[in-house]
């Protein structure tokens, strides 16, 4: 871990999570046909955002046990998950939220820690399903659902 590139990247994911709590106050606050608006999902995690890159500016700065040791960056991981996220973003309207989110999370897992696959896989169908049930059922609002081949 670098502490400087974390400094940098905490001011700067500081800065996107203040950039997306301003950005959502300016979309409406509600949508036909949902009680949960389009602005209250770029809110809280502006909110989320900005609170976690405080807390990783905090810890870089208290944290002097690892002054002066560098690490290798790991590059395949990056950009294996980078990749995941555009195919998540490109697909997601046309195969579904439960799908997509399932095949992304399960991807992002196995890219972290390959030997827990049968982990990964309950931890990401039960987070897909959840979060589908709450969001579309509790708080009635809108998500892509099944593809439409389905």
């Amino acid at each position: 871990m670098s502490y400087n590139f974390d400094r940098i990247a905490s001011v700067a994911f500081l800065a996107v999570g203040v950039l997306f709590i301003i950005g959502s106050k300016q979309l409406s606050s509600t949508s036909y046909g949902s009680v949960v608006g389009p602005d209250i999902f770029p809110f809280v995690l502006g909110v989320f955002l900005v609170l976690l890159s405080i807390r990783l500016f905090y810890e870089t700065i208290t944290d002097s046990s690892h002054k002066g040791e560098k690490e290798s960056l790991q590059y395949k991981p990056f950009f294996i998950i980078g990749a995941a996220t555009l195919v998540y973003i490109l697909t997601l309207e046309t195969v579904g939220y439960i799908i997509t989110t399932f095949l992304f999370l399960f991807v992002c897992f196995q890219t972290m820690e390959r030997s827990k696959w049968i982990s990964s896989l309950i931890i990401a169908a039960g987070f897909s399903g959840i979060v589908y049930f709450l969001f579309v059922e509790v708080l009635k609002g809108t998500l892509p659902g099944w593809p439409i081949w389905f």
